[in-house]
């Protein structure tokens, strides 16, 4: 059990890292001190990662997405020290699983994806797409994701035209955002060439079972509001991971 205590504080202060860029970069774009993501008031770093993590200003507790994540990757952590992904092994397996929570946290929270969260994330993708892949089915793949999100985006601003114009008013919520095909980029270095193409795939399908799910959920409670867009960074994430991740599963399940 004592061999576990590394693992549960790697896998912790990886958690608490995606948290508090979830909680800062949406409001402050850049590095900063914790802030209460309801007053934004600054919270010293004591209150902030231990208990009783109150806001001082404001007194409200941090949401229980904050102890969510933690637990997640505090599992995580565990589950990747004993099944380390090939080749990026167990700290780049879970630094790459942080920077997915963080796009991840945000895209949930607040329906966007932030342009120095895609920078960073184009960087550590072709770093880690020429290790996997090498330069050629990096590029390739990096291209095909943001091409092929890229054609969606034209496809979905085109739809959404065309309703604006019909309806007489103005609709909202998209499908898809810039983001998403900046991510698809990303996600194409990483995964290179042809892997891009399972990946995005993979990403429609679990989005189209999930947006189901949501959808029925929703009539049932006749809650369903027509044209209300559900976050899909989680979906081109969760395609990604399942690749990355779980690789056994997946040869093992198509042998």
């Amino acid at each position: 059990m004592l061999s576990y205590i590394p693992l549960i504080i790697c896998g912790w202060i990886a958690g608490a890292l995606v948290n508090y860029l979830a909680d800062v970069l949406p409001w402050k774009r850049r590095f900063s001190k914790p802030i209460c993501i309801h007053c934004q008031a600054f919270i010293p770093w004591i209150n902030y990662l231990f208990l009783p993590r109150r806001c001082p200003a404001c007194s409200k507790r941090r949401s229980w997405r904050t102890w969510l994540v933690e637990l997640i990757f505090i599992l995580s952590a565990v589950l990747l020290w004993k099944n380390q992904p090939e080749k990026l092994g167990f700290w780049g397996g879970l630094f790459l699983l942080s920077y997915f929570g963080v796009v991840v946290v945000i895209d949930m929270e607040y329906k966007l994806i932030l342009h120095p969260v895609s920078l960073f994330g184009a960087v550590i993708g072709l770093a880690i797409g020429i290790y996997l892949h090498g330069w050629q089915f990096t590029l390739i793949g990096g291209v095909v994701g943001y091409g092929c999100m890229w054609a969606l985006y034209a496809l979905g601003a085109g739809w959404l035209w065309l309703m604006n114009r019909l309806r007489g008013r103005k609709v909202e919520d998209v499908a898809l955002g810039y983001g998403d095909v900046n991510l698809s980029g990303i996600l194409g270095l990483i995964l290179g060439w042809p892997g891009i193409v399972l990946g995005l795939t993979l990403a429609i399908l679990i989005g189209g079972v999930v947006s189901l799910i949501y959808l029925l959920v929703m009539l049932t409670q006749r809650k369903y509001r027509l044209f209300s867009a559900i976050p899909y960074g989680p979906f081109l994430i969760a395609g990604a991971v399942v690749l990355l991740y779980f690789q056994d599963i997946l040869q093992s399940f198509f042998k």
